[in-house]
């Protein structure tokens, strides 16, 4: 279906696409295991934050909330609502978990679980000072558009890289963070409901 035919997903679509999906999951190897929350509010898009530009480490960047998987984290979806609470305080009770994406593996050592879930009720986000800048939504028209993500070319540890930017007014959504939403994108477009 072209992009003018697809129909915003609402929360019955979203667990029929994401629930249970099967995803690919990476060998552990030497890979740092990380978790992030996939959070999609129905009829609107997934929320994203954008990382405190002081940062040691990937300062500025749009990400998803998530982070290292702990010790005492049960799973990666344990991991990915703790996170979610710590970074941007969002409810742990406002979270239906639907399932998983496959894993992303960084040019940084890390290796991604993206968890996906519906967020019930309007979201109150409370952003960790000095850890997160802001809250944003991607919204759903932009990440089911078949015009998006723009593809851009870069040279990478001496090869030629494409990779995608998914746009939006205020920030520049790359690495990690646009090919996961690539996935969902895709999940999400196979459908011919949406």
């Amino acid at each position: 279906m072209s992009t003018n035919q697809r129909r915003v997903p609402d929360a019955d679509f979203l667990r029929r696409i994401l629930a249970n999906r099967p995803a690919r999951s990476l060998a552990a190897g030497i890979a740092r295991p990380a978790a992030v929350l996939v959070a999609l509010e129905p009829g609107q898009g997934v929320w994203l934050t954008r990382r405190a530009a002081h940062l040691s480490k990937h300062a500025g960047q749009v990400a998803l909330p998530g982070g290292t998987i702990d010790a005492t984290d049960g799973s990666p979806e344990a991991a990915a609502v703790r996170e979610a609470h710590e970074e941007i305080g969002l409810d742990p009770t406002q979270i239906e978990l639907l399932g998983r994406l496959d894993d992303f593996p960084t040019g940084t050592g890390f290796r991604i679980t993206p968890i996906t879930a519906i967020l019930h009720g309007a979201p109150h986000f409370a952003p960790a000072p000095g850890e997160v800048d802001a809250v944003f939504r991607l919204d759903f028209a932009t990440l089911l558009s078949d015009e998006q993500p723009q593809w851009r070319r870069a040279t990478w540890h001496g090869g030629t890289r494409d990779y995608p930017i998914w746009p939006h007014p205020d920030h520049v959504i790359w690495g990690a963070t646009a090919w996961i939403l690539l996935r969902l994108a895709k999940a999400l477009r196979e459908t011919s409901g949406a």
